[in-house]
C-alpha cells in the first residue's frame, strides 16, 4: 500500500521567513511521527526578492530528493508576488493555495483564474503585527496551512514549536508567546 506524499512550495520575499517557516513547519511535523524534508530554493536572494522553500510529508521514507514541480499546497507569505511569479504554476485542479491578504477567496481565484474550492485566505501581516509587533507573516502562515492540510495535529505542532522556540527566545517571553498566538489564531480564521 502506497501512502500519498503531500508536497508544499511557499512563496515568499526576502526577509520574510519563507525558509524559517518551512523548516520549522517540518520540524513540527517530524515531532508528529511523520517522514519530513525541507529545502529552499538558493539563488540571488536579497531583501525583498522574491524566494521559494520547500517540504514533503510523508508516512513512509521519503526517497525522493529533486525540486517539486506539482505542489499539493503553495504559502504564500506575500500577496504583491501574484503580480509577479506565477503562484499556481504546477498546481493542480486538487491542489490549494493559502494566501497571506485582506482580499476575499473570490477575489484571489478571480485574479488567478482558479476554482474558489482551491484558495485559502488569511490576513497573517495582520495577525503578526497584533501578536508580535511586526509584520512577518511566516508562523502565522505555518497555522493556517496546517488547518487546510486538515490531516495535522495542531497541538502536536504547537508543542513542537514552542519547545523550539523556548530555546530560541528564552530570554524573549513575549516573542514566544507572540508566535504560538498567531499560529493558533491564524489556524482559526484561514478562510475558504
Amino acid at each position: 500500500m502506497s501512502v500519498k506524499m503531500i508536497e508544499v512550495r511557499w512563496h515568499g520575499r526576502g526577509g520574510q521567513g519563507a525558509k524559517t517557516a518551512a523548516l520549522l513547519f517540518a520540524e513540527a511535523v517530524m515531532a508528529t511521527g511523520k517522514y519530513i524534508q525541507a529545502f529552499p530554493e538558493y539563488g540571488p536572494e536579497r531583501m525583498g526578492a522574491p524566494v521559494q522553500s520547500f517540504n514533503r510529508i510523508s508516512e513512509e521514507p521519503i526517497i525522493i530528493h529533486s525540486g517539486i514541480k506539482n505542489p499539493d499546497y503553495v504559502v504564500v507569505l506575500d500577496s504583491s508576488l501574484m503580480e509577479s511569479v506565477p503562484v499556481t504554476e504546477g498546481l493542480g485542479k486538487g491542489g490549494k493555495i493559502v494566501i497571506n491578504t485582506s482580499l476575499s477567496t473570490s477575489k484571489i481565484a478571480q485574479k488567478l483564474d482558479i476554482d474558489i474550492s482551491q484558495v485559502h485566505v488569511v490576513n497573517a501581516s495582520q495577525i503578526a503585527l497584533e501578536t508580535i509587533g511586526r509584520d512577518i507573516p511566516n508562523t502565522p502562515m505555518l497555522g493556517a496551512l496546517v488547518k487546510v492540510i486538515g490531516t495535522l495535529d495542531i497541538n502536536g505542532v504547537l508543542e513542537d514549536i514552542e519547545t523550539k522556540l523556548t530555546a530560541k527566545f528564552r530570554h524573549k517571553p513575549g516573542v514566544m508567546k507572540g508566535n504560538l498566538t498567531s499560529i493558533k489564531r491564524a489556524f482559526d480564521e484561514v478562510k475558504n
